[in-house]
């Protein structure tokens, strides 16, 4: 599925309610260990950019339901994300010494969707 896609998939729950955001998020130290398997669990600016990433993706997707607007491009919504969250995602790294440019949060935020995805088509898949 593709970034537009799972957003679009998330926008639709979202109209169900928070309930189902909370379902389909991950723990952020199971994104965290998968995204950065090299970085110490107590690497706080890691765990803390990949957490805002993460909610930033899921609001996002809420505005985008909100509006009635769930059909907006990936790139559409890649670029809000990035907005929301680009120089607090890069100082976090930073103070733990990863650099970060676009390219790279732009990686991130896409595994996060990626990640998000499966456990969407995972849960899925366990209620049938």
């Amino acid at each position: 599925m593709s970034f537009l896609s799972v957003l679009k998939a998330i926008g639709l729950a979202f109209e169900k309610g928070l309930t189902w955001a909370v379902k389909y998020a991950m723990p952020v130290a199971s994104l965290v260990s998968l995204l950065f398997p090299a970085a110490a669990p107590a690497a706080v600016g890691v765990v803390n950019a990949v957490d805002l990433i993460q909610k930033s993706v899921l609001a996002v997707e809420q505005k985008y339901a909100a509006s009635g607007a769930s059909t907006g491009t990936g790139a559409q919504k890649l670029s809000e994300v990035l907005t929301l969250t680009e120089d607090a995602v890069t100082t976090l790294l930073k103070q733990e010494g990863i650099t970060a440019d676009t390219t790279f949060i732009t990686n991130i935020v896409n595994a996060v969707v990626a990640l998000l995805n499966v456990q969407m088509a995972s849960t899925e898949l366990s209620a049938k």
